[in-house]
């Protein structure tokens, strides 16, 4: 499994968390076999989201559709307030 890691400031978790839900069919066709979205205790103005994919491919087109159809548009990404910051991991059994 492979899990595409996105972290990025926000200005307001309500507007981001609606923003983000419109992509939910999309995350489906995608390939996002789950997703898990967390914040700092200390910073609500910040989120780490992680997306599940069977394949790294999978989860690199998806990050292609999100860095020119998403973040690089003001309406689909209106509570971002900041370049967000990405790694893409393969999860690893101990």
């Amino acid at each position: 499994m492979f899990t595409l890691h996105i972290e990025h400031p926000i200005s307001d978790f309500s507007t981001w968390r609606q923003a983000f839900a419109g992509f939910a069919d999309m995350r489906d066709r995608s390939g996002v076999l789950a997703h898990t979205v967390r914040q700092p205790v200390d910073d609500p103005h910040y989120v780490l989201i992680d997306l599940d994919f069977d394949t790294a491919a999978q989860a690199e087109h998806f990050l292609g559709f999100l860095q020119t159809r998403v973040w690089a548009n003001r309406d689909t990404s209106p509570a971002l307030a900041g370049a967000p910051i990405t790694r893409l991991l393969e999860v690893r059994d101990a």
